[in-house]
């Protein structure tokens, strides 16, 4: 447990798990969190009985921050969850993203970061989640042809007028972290890292402990490959996973990841533990090299997967199954997007 860990109390006889500031001066939130993306779209059909069941099981054992996007479902994944937001509006930090833009064209994803849209998305989204502010609003992706300052100065407006608590970025370089900061106090940097991503630590890992900006790792298990279910996205998964476009995923490039997964298997098998739980496991203990704080937002739709996903935050790996893990990263095949050219890699 760090310095800015706390342990919280018991639920029906389960522990709950510690707690983080979120971003200097934020609420306090679990260490782990919940991605929602999941719950409406890009990963086949969705029960949402158990889906919903999740939600309240994640409250339960002291998950609180709630990961959601205009984006997801087209604005389908907030109104899934406002009933939820509205029984435990107290209880969770509630994060929302703008700036992905998508039309009825199915293959359009465009970037906005102007003061108009971000005006009218936050407007949007406050409508879809029926609450009066959000916790932790995110800019979801950077468009280079906005003047940073121009897009954080619309956003610190929303804080002004009581609609944002706090700001979050996705997706940003170390440097586009550093220059959002001085005009308003970024609290969360949400990026993609994981034992198959580790483009973060090239410059933005740096720049969050620099500033005391909580680091919220999406994908930490590798959109669920690192849990060692899929050898081959075309065979494995059902119509409608977006997955069986991603570049890991398809053909040598998944026969080829799947083979990395040995030392993660390995060691799952010598602590009783699933490989998911070690690759989570990895994500906080590889923070604490750089004394980050983060607060990774696993997603799944299912209780049984949130327990064992919970269950990651009390594994302890030792320094020689560290090193086991460390090459895998340099070895994966295939990009983390077929077109990258939105993400920080792209512009660092």
């Amino acid at each position: 447990m760090t310095d800015n860990e706390t342990a919280t109390d018991t639920n029906a006889g389960r522990d709950r798990i510690t707690t983080v500031e979120l971003g200097g001066g934020g609420p306090r939130v679990g260490v782990q969190g919940l991605g929602c993306m999941g719950m409406s779209e890009f990963y086949g059909t969705t029960d949402e009985a158990a889906a919903r069941d999740t939600l309240e099981a994640a409250l339960e054992v002291g998950v609180t921050l709630f990961d959601t996007a205009d984006i997801y479902g087209r604005g389908a994944n907030e109104e899934f969850l406002a009933p939820f937001v509205g029984a435990h509006r107290d209880e969770i930090t509630l994060a929302t993203k703008f700036a992905i833009e998508r039309t009825d064209d199915p293959a359009h994803r465009g970037v906005r970061n102007d003061p108009a849209y971000i005006r009218q998305a936050i407007e949007a989204s406050l409508r879809r989640l029926n609450t009066e502010a959000i916790d932790l609003y995110y800019m979801h992706r950077r468009d280079p042809a906005v003047p940073l300052a121009e897009s954080v100065g619309a956003m610190a407006e929303l804080v002004q007028q009581g609609k944002v608590k706090q700001l979050g970025l996705s997706e940003v370089t170390g440097a586009e972290l550093r220059e959002a900061h001085a005009v308003h106090p970024i609290a969360a940097l949400q990026s993609e890292w994981s034992l198959f991503s580790r483009d973060v630590e090239r410059s933005s890992v740096a720049a969050a402990v620099e500033l005391g900006v909580t680091l919220v790792p999406y994908s930490p298990l590798g959109r669920g490959f690192l849990t060692g279910a899929f050898a081959d996205a075309g065979k494995d998964l059902p119509e409608g996973d977006f997955r069986k476009f991603q570049p890991r995923f398809t053909g040598d490039n998944a026969r080829t990841n799947a083979a990395l997964l040995e030392p993660v298997h390995k060691i799952a098998a010598a602590h009783g533990a699933t490989a998911a739980q070690v690759a989570l496991a990895w994500v906080h203990q590889r923070a604490q090299v750089y004394g980050l704080t983060v607060v990774p937002i696993p997603g799944t739709r299912k209780r049984s997967r949130l327990l064992e996903n919970v269950a990651a935050t009390r594994l302890v790996l030792s320094a020689e199954e560290l090193a086991l893990l460390e090459p895998i990263a340099d070895r994966v095949a295939g990009d983390r997007y077929p077109d990258m050219s939105n993400t920080a890699t792209a512009r660092e």
